[in-house]
């Protein structure tokens, strides 16, 4: 049964890159997949994902983004400063305006309320939230709202406001790549991945390649990205999983924890132009560097985006990077606090 459950979801998920190719729509590996899989959860489809398979193909852009830390990059961190020290404070912006929200306009609970609110990694959160005593079905949703809507949003503002054309080679062709280097980097990426969450590592599946790769890309041992045969790979079942997340979803659960979602992913998508504007009327960083920086979705997808667009990925990285660590390194001191201040926050 869940082999048959799997083998229906990468069919639609197949027949969703098809559409889009048919019909011209950008990134059909990652937006066909992520489409045809929420129609079809939505429509009662008991689709499933492939587990393991598919959290491990995280890790090709895990390798990817550690392969664009070179020491060019390093030296270029100092110049960043300025922009990502905006960072804790659009983290607070995001808290200060998403826990009430979520707290007194949806009605959550005060521990769903904060992890439904904070930009970390969609697994982190709900893995966070669980232990904290949260609504763990609400916090998934929610999360996978939010980088569905920001990262739909994402590609529409670009191409309307930025003018920019999301057409740039996901990378080099693998016949064009040495043969001994793509072994690194699978090497690596299943290393990274595995070796990250046995020392418990957040996001290891995307974390872990990235900090091995880093070392190697920093030593010189790595020069290339993986080839974009995998990255495309990683886009299809990154796309599919945040389909998967809504099979089953309830008529309950649209209207409360879905909407919620759609709600807050609106308010984030206007804090986000908001930092985006500061940081390029301070000549801090290029538009869309910038726009890419601080848009909350979801790390992996940002990084997609930032490729096809032919952004300074190194940039949009370390920005999501700092954001990322923030939150994770923050989110259970203030969820402490927060449970001893009582029901009303």
């Amino acid at each position: 049964m869940v082999t048959r459950r799997r083998l229906l979801t990468l069919t639609i998920a197949a027949l969703g890159v098809g559409g889009f190719f048919v019909l011209g729509l950008p990134l059909p590996f990652l937006f066909g997949p992520m489409a045809a899989c929420l129609v079809a959860a939505l429509a009662g489809a008991r689709l499933q994902g492939l587990g393991r398979i598919g959290v491990g193909a995280r890790a090709i852009l895990g390798v990817a983004i550690g392969a664009s830390i070179t020491p060019e990059l390093l030296g270029r961190i100092p110049a960043m400063a300025a922009s990502i020290a905006l960072m804790p404070l659009y983290i607070i912006a995001i808290g200060a305006i998403g826990v009430p929200f979520f707290r007194r306009v949806c009605g959550f609970d005060r521990v769903t309320a904060y992890y439904a609110a904070m930009p970390g990694g969609l697994q982190d959160m709900v893995i966070f939230g669980e232990e904290a005593g949260g609504d763990v079905r609400a916090l998934s949703l929610i999360h996978a709202t939010r980088v569905l809507i920001l990262i739909t949003l994402a590609p529409v503002l670009m191409t309307g406001i930025y003018e920019v054309a999301l057409t740039r080679p996901m990378g080099a062709p693998a016949a064009s790549l040495p043969p001994g280097e793509m072994a690194i980097m699978i090497v690596v990426g299943v290393a990274g991945w595995l070796g990250g969450e046995r020392i418990g590592l957040f996001g290891a599946s995307i974390l872990g390649p990235l900090i091995l790769t880093a070392a190697l890309s920093l030593g010189g041992v790595i020069h290339e990205r993986p080839p974009a045969e995998a990255i495309l790979v990683a886009q299809f079942f990154i796309g599919m999983t945040i389909g998967v997340f809504y099979v089953g979803v309830t008529l309950r659960e649209l209207r409360v924890d879905v909407l919620s979602g759609v709600a807050f992913a609106v308010l984030l998508a206007g804090l986000a132009a908001g930092f985006t504007a500061v940081v390029t009327l301070m000549g801090l960083a290029p538009p869309v560097e910038a726009f890419l920086s601080y848009a909350p979705g979801g790390q992996a997808e940002m990084t997609v985006l930032a490729i096809v667009a032919g952004a300074d990925l190194g940039f949009v990285i370390v920005h999501h990077l700092t954001r990322i660590i923030v939150v994770i390194t923050g989110a259970p001191l203030v969820a402490r606090l927060l449970r001893g201040k009582g029901e009303d926050l």
